[in-house]
């Protein structure tokens, strides 16, 4: 059978797999809706964390970027797998002691006031959204490529199945959901791994392919090495990235995984203190199968994609390079007009997007407006890296199938993560606990259900008009989250003189100078492009890395403020002295 009938098949199965769960486990109550009644085990908390924290980013982007960025790709690995940790750790037993249903209820109660709730509320809109339109994108790579639709068509499918089971299940439906979807990711992100190290090195765990030496007798990151230097580009294992920036990248992905308001939540699903520490470990267990695994499918990529393209005449280059490029997602310019494939250095391969016109080149490719702006021939989006693989690789469709399967498993648990945060945030955190105190629990449950709705049509016009790569934008959504929630979750916790008026402003001047500096050289909104440009970077930081220093300005605002003003009430204080004390949490309730 061909690649899309498999893909039809396979993905069908798994569609219809997420459909049942959500009508089997559909949310009767917002203690469902919220926190899937507070009794899930812990197993299944940590395999439904670990979707809903492997998102396409992970599953897509992060090997993309380690394959294209090679050793500066793994500030990614480093940060996001460390910032695992530190929530496990610091962060979420003692959330889950503090017993309520989102973040923004903990700050709101936590600091006694209404405004630092509606910051935080502000500042969850702001990470989720940021978050969801890469899991859009990602959504839309896959459907472009494999149903042979346009990416804007497969966001749209996307969409109406994720709203399915968010809208119905909530919480409740999204993590047995989430359960299912981790066993397709892990199993489609495993296998060709496995195939492709074995045929690579001989060797059948891709960990050690890695380091292991080919038929040829050379090692694996020795010839990739050679391949790239030959070519002019820079040693895949040297970096490229000042030291600094390195520093606040990882710091920022680190710190805003422990401020993820979609991760959290998850540890408020289980019965006791102890269920959310084992499920952190069992989470932490299934995390590190994919994230030890990324680095050596970005090595087998970068390999075959070069040994396959390099000075091969177009009219003979596999049907897999022509599918992709007619999806937009690979493009190649004859300059020289000798009808071969050149992979050289330039601007595009820093992520210049082809803007593609409707005649073909005289060899039959696809055509760019703006090849001039492009000195090297080849284009490759890098979010592609993990679906093309197994095709340039030869493997059989199946596999390329159950790949696009993982693919989208991956993109919609996390998508699903979100919504319920964004829905939740509008419908509890907003309209229950400010404006309407009195609702019904069915009418909350109903408010939530439509903001839902509402979030799933934004996110999926940010996943139609993307800032970036699938981990370059979900970065930026780390960034967001270590400069606005975790100086206030942490100080909440361990300090009991923090009060309202510093939590507020630290939020906000975090947020607010983190968002300006994203909106300023990220995404062109604010200023003069002309210097908007790396070499007008602060300090020499990166959009992606920004959100560490709007963290220290969080602190360093907040303990200043809190220095000035009243300290917290006593039974504010006393809140503080309880939820350190690991015993005595009940389930999670709403008041």
């Amino acid at each position: 059978m061909g690649i899309q009938t498999w893909t039809f098949i396979i993905v069908g199965l798994t569609f219809a797999l997420y459909i049942g769960i959500a009508i089997w486990s559909r949310a009767g109550s917002t203690k469902e809706f919220y926190v899937a009644g507070g009794g899930v085990s812990p197993l299944a908390n940590g395999l439904a964390t670990a979707a809903d924290w492997m998102s396409a980013a992970s599953f897509l982007g992060m090997a993309g970027l380690i394959a294209f960025s090679g050793y500066d790709g793994s500030v990614y690995l480093m940060g996001w797998t460390g910032g695992y940790v530190l929530l496990a750790l610091l962060l979420a037993p003692y959330l889950r002691k503090f017993g309520k249903f989102t973040v923004p209820d903990f700050i709101g109660d936590r600091y006694y006031s209404n405004v630092a709730r509606t910051v935080a509320v502000i500042a969850a809109l702001f990470v989720s959204f940021t978050y969801v339109a890469g899991q859009m994108r990602g959504v839309g790579v896959v459907f472009s490529r494999f149903l042979d639709v346009e990416v804007n068509t497969g966001v749209y499918i996307g969409m109406t199945v994720v709203l399915f089971y968010a809208f119905l299940g909530g919480m409740k439906g999204i993590t047995y959901t989430q359960v299912a979807q981790y066993c397709v990711l892990i199993f489609a992100f495993m296998v060709p791994a496995i195939f492709i190290s074995i045929m690579a090195t001989g060797n059948p765990i891709p960990q050690l392919g890695l380091g292991s030496a080919g038929e040829d007798g050379v090692y694996l990151l020795d010839k990739l090495d050679g391949l790239m230097t030959d070519l002019g580009f820079t040693a895949y294992t040297d970096g490229t990235k000042s030291m600094t920036d390195v520093f606040f990248i990882t710091a920022a992905l680190m710190l805003g995984t422990a401020g993820l308001p979609h991760v959290i939540i998850r540890f408020f699903t289980v019965p006791k203190v102890k269920d959310a520490r084992k499920s952190a470990g069992y989470a932490l267990l299934f995390i590190a199968i994919l994230y030890t695994t990324a680095p050596a499918i970005a090595v087998f990529a970068r390999t075959n994609l070069m040994e396959t393209v390099e000075d091969t005449p177009y009219t003979e280059i596999p049907s897999w390079f022509t599918k992709w490029e007619d999806t937009g997602l690979i493009a190649w310019t004859d300059k020289n007009e000798d009808g071969k494939i050149q992979y050289l250095p330039g601007a595009a391969v820093d992520g210049k997007k082809p803007l593609f016109v409707e005649e073909r080149g005289s060899s039959g490719q696809r055509l760019i407006s703006n090849a001039s702006a492009s000195p090297n021939e080849l284009y490759v989006d890098r979010d592609i890296t993990v679906l093309a693989n197994p095709e340039i690789a030869g493997l059989p469709n199946w596999i390329i199938a159950l790949v696009a399967a993982g693919g989208l498993a991956a993109a919609l648990s996390t998508a699903a993560g979100l919504l319920l945060v964004i829905s939740t945030s509008i419908s509890h955190d907003l309209i229950k606990k400010q404006f309407a105190k009195d609702i019904s629990d069915k009418k909350e449950l109903l408010i939530a259900r439509f903001s839902a709705v509402l979030a799933v049509i934004v996110a999926g016009y940010f996943g139609i008009n993307p800032p970036g790569f699938v981990a370059s934008v979900v970065a930026l959504a780390f960034g967001l989250a270590a400069s606005s929630f975790f100086p206030a979750i942490v100080m909440g916790i361990f300090s009991k003189r923090m009060n309202r008026e510093g939590a507020i402003t630290g939020m906000v001047a975090g947020l607010g100078i983190t968002t300006y500096y994203i909106a300023r050289f990220k995404l062109g909104w604010i200023g003069n492009p002309e210097t908007s440009g790396a070499d007008n970077w602060w300090f020499g930081i990166s959009p992606e890395g920004f959100g560490t220093m709007g963290m220290l300005v969080n602190f360093a605002v907040a303990l200043l403020v809190s220095r000035f003003t009243a300290a917290p009430p006593e039974d504010v204080q006393q809140i503080v002295e309880d939820i350190r004390i690991p015993s005595g949490a009940g389930q999670a309730v709403d008041h």
